[in-house]
């Protein structure tokens, strides 16, 4: 993407045809690549939220094999993942909304844990190129958000796992390939489309298989989220007036999350 414009253009590209601004080489040693540089493909942002999910993945694991769960790697209980923020709709009922963002750094075992883990890392450094870390953050977790307040609507079940903003940040690029008004843009939107709908095929077709209990709605929740979360942000507009007021949303999601961790926190010391 060229950082003056945004439009899509090709790595080869020196100058950007859209603008006449000059591409400058993309160097390792940008401040915001040193800690995602540790994984490939990454960026802080999605080291962070891999981060969180990692420790909690094994926090998770810990607590169900010491409450006696023999599967503990391979399927955490429904018990262990309530009590560490999962959606489940009567808790849900008396006010506990915040675990529409829990649950989605849970997970319920490691294949789960590892598909989210490697959709992540190929999904989300082009989002956060092309949106910016600060709105890739706000489209993530309002996706999560939508996501599971779609699954709450469908089913009463247990319900864990990033797809959700997963799906949002798909719906994000569909978004992003549309707004672009240009071929390479068009093909990304194709891109994701096939994408968002191949990923929807397979979660309707696994639960009739060996990958069981698949939330397909957090999935179109999701996705539906990110979609017009990307539409109504649009792409950074450095110096604009507008960069104030998403600056300020981005922070009212960061409460938002540390006041979900905080109520996490205080569900485990009551009832771990």
């Amino acid at each position: 993407m060229c950082p003056n414009c945004r439009a899509f253009i090709t790595i080869d590209d020196k100058v950007c045809p859209y603008c006449d601004v000059p591409v400058p080489a993309r160097g390792f040693a940008a401040a915001q690549d040193l800690v995602g540089g540790l994984i490939p493909h990454a960026q802080f942002v999605t080291s962070l939220i891999l981060l969180i999910n990692g420790a909690l993945f094994v926090a998770t694991i810990i607590m169900s094999h010491n409450a006696g769960n023999p599967r503990a790697i391979s399927d955490i209980d429904s018990r262990t993942l309530v009590l560490f923020g999962a959606k489940w709709n009567p808790l849900l009922a008396q006010g506990e909304y915040w675990r529409l963002i829990t649950a989605g750094f849970l997970h319920g075992g490691l294949m789960h844990f590892l598909m989210n883990t490697w959709v992540m890392l190929d999904l989300s450094a082009a989002v956060e190129d092309l949106f910016g870390p600060r709105r890739m953050v706000m489209i993530y977790f309002m996706a999560t958000i939508t996501g599971f307040m779609a699954s709450s609507l469908w089913s009463n079940a247990v319900s864990v796992g990033a797809s959700a903003g997963l799906f949002g940040l798909i719906g994000a690029m569909i978004a992003a390939g549309s707004m672009a008004g240009t071929l390479q843009g068009l093909a990304v939107k194709a891109q994701y489309k096939r994408w968002a709908l191949y990923s929807l095929l397979f979660g309707v077709v696994a639960n009739f298989g060996m990958f069981g209990n698949i939330d397909n709605a957090a999935h179109v929740g999701g996705l539906a989220g990110g979609f017009v979360m990307a539409r109504v942000a649009g792409r950074p507009r450095f110096g604009h007036w507008s960069e104030q007021i998403w600056n300020t949303l981005f922070y009212a999601f960061l409460a938002m999350t540390a006041y979900a961790f905080f109520r996490m926190a205080q569900t485990l010391a009551r009832f771990a």
